[in-house]
């Protein structure tokens, strides 16, 4: 079984985005591996555990600092890694899709895997689009995998706690909302020793894809106001609070 993971490199929303520009200030901010695609890494080891083959992770290096995410998914379970030096943190989803689909389409995959939407946009394109350009299927939601021959069993949610099954013929690309166990745990020194000996294949970005969108201003949200305490016995509050609706008219 040949496996692959599409992943994405995307700036920490731990902490305020700085601006500069008409864009985040990318030489400002940490990037880390999008917490979807690590359950996407999961789902693919799990598979790959049950029926054997390989795992192939790539992912597009936006600042050149991919390394240590691709040593991570090593240590995870994957097998092979590859990154394509777009070296471009301002490229979109339509970009990153054009370009991983172009790479992936040369490793002949029967089951590819992303994650269902990524933390800093919540865009939700990448899985779709490469299923688009490998004209192949595709089912975002997933909550679960089973490969058996040619045919995939995919269990997919929905809003409201509703869930449904799928049999898909092989191959096609899934969007991994949450793997069917936690995501493993690497310990650190199982990193540093991937990072000793893995090899990284270069791949150069091919193709050319645009969304249409230009990003004309970004900006800090402005503080038009605050939030008022109100404070004293459960009494005095509510007498507060219809005061305080007769004066705005609401009472």
């Amino acid at each position: 079984m040949n496996i692959v993971v599409a992943i994405k490199h995307i700036p920490s929303i731990a902490d305020d985005l700085p601006v500069k520009g008409n864009n985040v200030d990318f030489d400002s901010v940490d990037f880390v591996l999008n917490e979807f695609d690590e359950q996407s890494i999961e789902q693919a080891v799990l598979v790959k555990e049950a029926v054997g083959g390989t795992v192939t992770v790539v992912g597009v290096d936006m600042i050149g600092e991919l390394d240590g995410v691709l040593h991570l998914a090593l240590a995870k379970g994957a097998d092979k890694a590859v990154k394509i030096t777009g070296d471009d943190p301002a490229a979109d989803s339509h970009m990153q899709a054009k370009w991983l689909a172009e790479a992936i389409k040369g490793m002949s995959p029967n089951i590819v895997f992303a994650g269902v939407q990524a933390s800093n946009d919540l865009d939700g394109q990448i899985g779709p689009m490469i299923a688009a350009y490998l004209d192949m299927p595709y089912i975002g939601g997933v909550s679960s995998v089973e490969v058996a021959g040619d045919v995939a069993t995919i269990n997919k949610e929905f809003a409201g706690g509703v869930g449904a099954k799928y049999a898909v013929s092989l191959p096609m690309v899934v969007g991994v909302q949450a793997a069917s166990k936690p995501p493993r745990y690497a310990p650190v020194s199982k990193v540093r020793q991937v990072a000793q000996t893995a090899t990284i294949e270069k791949v150069a970005p091919s193709g050319d894809a645009s969304s249409g969108l230009t990003m004309k201003k970004m900006a800090p949200p402005v503080v038009t106001g605050h939030a008022e305490m109100i404070e004293g016995s459960s009494k005095e509050v509510a007498a507060k609070i219809v005061e305080l609706l007769k004066s705005k008219g609401l009472a």
